[in-house]
């Protein structure tokens, strides 16, 4: 587990969620969506996942790629602790390379089959190589372990790609929006931003 848990915002992140009347917003999210350990949902969308998102960094240069496997390739080992396989790839080893350098990681696990599942972490990624957690993971030629801290934000914008359908609550001309299920949230719905369309 990460011992100190960071600052969920940062002054940028602060800046302008004051410039749009969101802070109250943020707050609330913050306080009932970020955890520690892992929500129902979040087990069967991660267990069952054939691939997620991964973003590294290091020197100032950031890197975004994406991991895919078998179903149950990516396995929770703990609470806010999982681990997925390193296959045989390209020989580049920029995922990896920037893990071993900067241990800060951020993934992004989602579903566009219309049931608008998403879960966002960032954690620290550690790389193992020890027979009995490769064990655990067929064909890995390494492991990499990551303690999460996860959140879940509105799906709102997540495509029904199996069925050909683009989400309802993007913008465009001439169509009004429905407001987003969340909105509707009993900590939420008061305190939306001044000029939130959907405010009561």
């Amino acid at each position: 587990m990460q011992s100190e848990p960071r600052p969920f915002y940062h002054d940028g992140m602060r800046d302008l969620q004051d410039r749009f009347d969101g802070r109250r917003v943020a707050d609330a999210l913050a306080t009932h969506r970020r955890r520690y350990d892992f929500w129902p949902e979040d087990r069967i969308l991660i267990e069952q996942t054939p691939f997620f998102f991964i973003a590294t960094s290091f020197d100032g240069y950031t890197d975004c790629s994406m991991r895919s496997g078998m179903p149950g390739f990516v396995k929770i080992v703990g609470p806010g602790l999982i681990e997925f396989p390193e296959y045989d790839g390209n020989s580049m080893y920029r995922t990896l390379g920037n893990i071993a350098r900067n241990p800060s990681v951020g993934l992004l696990f989602v579903k566009f089959d219309g049931e608008t599942l998403r879960i966002r972490m960032n954690g620290l990624a550690t790389i193992l190589d020890d027979p009995e957690t490769l064990a655990r993971h067929h064909a890995a030629k390494l492991v990499v372990s990551v303690d999460c801290e996860m959140y879940s934000n509105c799906p709102r914008s997540v495509h029904d790609l199996a069925g050909d359908n683009l989400s309802v609550y993007l913008p465009r001309e001439g169509y009004e929006t429905p407001a987003p299920q969340w909105k509707s949230r009993d900590y939420i719905r008061d305190i939306l931003p001044e000029n939130d369309p959907h405010r009561r």
